[in-house]
């Protein structure tokens, strides 16, 4: 019997009349079912995120109770850790050896990092403007949020969010994608003995059409944190716009990885192995352009192409697989079109771009790694998002040529630079358009450091300072201590 997982609702689990069934993209068979928010649970969410802000004590919660409900839930994905992973793994597809050291871990990290630093990024700021006038600047928490996550790392991505949105003190309807609920939902266990105050934090599954809209155009939601595609992220703007809210979207990207002469040869063909191909190439910051200047293009390439011939394709649950397979079927029709336009376009395919014929991965969504040059900027496969295995590999001759190709793009999210030359890589990164730059190095997030795009990847930022902020309204209290209480605007009208 398949396991099934409920809702998580006003502190409750809740099963529902429709339940998804969820596949296991390594073998394409069902892993388990989930129950599927309907009209009735997502109007108890909200009413119960509503009530547990506005009447519930989590609101006026001291920092000191914050921390310590944000340890416990550290604390809780530690002692789950494993079956976490597992769990991670089987519902994505991607190795348990990403789960089980980043994935994981990393969110635990974002609880404790938020529950440690709450004193320096909310304590009041006090401002002496002039004379006796004084101004204190307090964050306090939005309201209700929404928090919608994706299916590529479903259960690191809800942490960041949820981490920040309690820290600040909101209470929060949480929706996974409906592909990959099953860790998101399990989090409602480990939130449930926490001592969390019922109804601040809802977990609902559901698609994005329903229950996406439902919850971005409530006027019970004061703010929405969204990363996903920016078809959908346009749609959510929209329904955003009938009631006005702070938004926070994290969207697409076509990141630029620029491989310099002086770089480490070695180091640069592993970490841009691991730019694009990590996760399966289902990631935002993918480095799905990669630039190397001609003098050492042809030695790149070489080690690049030898090592991506030796990828071992795998189950999730194989500890020697490095790549695992695409979400689903659709999302691997996807990425077949997309090297079937580039062929067309005249891009030359030096490998990969099909599915595999190992018998020992028939039935999963697998792709071979698809390695294409002979690229120019007005091919598809040079533009447009693909969110899958597949690579662009070219040559520039000089800096600021290499520049405009990276910056030849309507994403601005990530990119980065290879290059010895410290000085070099700073100037470099001054001119490069995204909103973080790797040097040396891929993929390296820490809570304390904002993240988030420019232009079509989006706005706002998650993590850090920054990112906490995102999730409160700053309040500016003025306080007049002039002598006996009588500033002189008193006698404006008053002589």
């Amino acid at each position: 019997m398949i396991p099934s997982y409920p809702l998580f609702i006003n502190g409750e689990f809740k099963e529902s009349a429709h339940k998804d069934k969820i596949l296991n993209p390594s073998t394409g068979e069902v892993l388990a079912e989930a129950s599927v928010a309907d009209r009735k649970d997502i109007n108890l969410a909200l009413v119960s995120a509503r009530a547990a802000f506005d009447q519930g004590p989590w609101r006026e919660a001291g920092l000191a109770e914050r921390k310590e409900i944000l340890l416990k839930i550290a604390a809780g994905i530690l002692e789950n850790a494993e079956e976490l992973a597992k769990l991670e793994t089987l519902n994505t597809g991607k190795p348990i050896k990403e789960t089980t050291f980043m994935d994981v871990p990393s969110a635990a990290k974002a609880f404790e990092h938020f529950a440690n630093n709450l004193n320096n990024y909310l304590d009041e700021e006090i401002i002496s403007v002039s004379g006796d006038v004084e101004a204190r600047l307090v964050h306090e928490p939005r309201g209700v949020a929404a928090l919608i996550v994706p299916w590529n790392y479903p259960f690191l991505i809800a942490c960041w969010k949820l981490a920040q949105a309690l820290a600040a003190g909101n209470s929060v309807i949480l929706k996974p994608s409906s592909l990959t609920p099953l860790t998101v939902l399990e989090l409602g266990r480990i939130i449930q003995k926490t001592g969390l105050p019922k109804g601040v934090v809802n977990i609902i599954n559901g698609d994005g059409e329903s229950v996406g809209e439902a919850l971005c155009s409530d006027r019970w939601v004061d703010m929405i944190s969204f990363t996903g595609s920016n078809e959908v992220g346009r749609k959510i703007i929209g329904y955003a716009a009938k009631h006005v809210k702070k938004m926070i979207m994290e969207l697409g990207g076509k990141s630029a990885g620029i491989v310099l002469k002086d770089a480490d040869l070695e180091l640069a063909v592993n970490g841009s192995l691991c730019s694009i191909f990590l996760n399966q190439g289902q990631m935002c910051t993918a480095m799905s352009r990669i630039l190397v200047e001609d003098d050492i293009y042809d030695d790149f390439l070489k080690e690049f192409l030898a090592k991506v011939k030796r990828i071992k394709l795998g189950k999730g649950l194989d500890h020697e697989a490095q790549m695992g397979p695409l979400i689903c079927e659709a999302q691997r029709k996807k990425v077949m079109a997309s090297v079937h336009k580039a062929k067309q376009e005249g891009a030359k395919l030096l490998c990969g771009g099909k599915i595999p014929e190992a018998p020992e991965l028939k039935g999963g969504f697998f792709f071979e790694p698809a390695v294409f040059e002979e690229v120019n900027p007005d091919m598809g496969i040079f533009k447009e998002e693909v969110f899958g295995p597949v690579v662009c590999i070219g040559k520039f001759s000089s800096l600021e040529e290499a520049v405009k190709l990276a910056n030849n793009s309507d994403f601005a999210l990530a990119g980065a630079i290879w290059t010895k030359d410290d000085k070099l890589a700073r100037e470099l990164s001054a001119k490069i358009n995204a909103g973080i730059i790797w040097v040396n190095t891929y993929g390296m997030f820490f809570s304390e450091v904002p993240y988030g795009g420019f232009k079509q990847s989006g706005f706002g930022k998650e993590l850090g300072r920054e990112g906490l902020m995102e999730y409160t309204r700053l309040k500016s209290v003025i306080i007049d201590k002039t002598k006996d209480a009588k500033p002189l605007i008193n006698y404006w009208y008053g002589f």
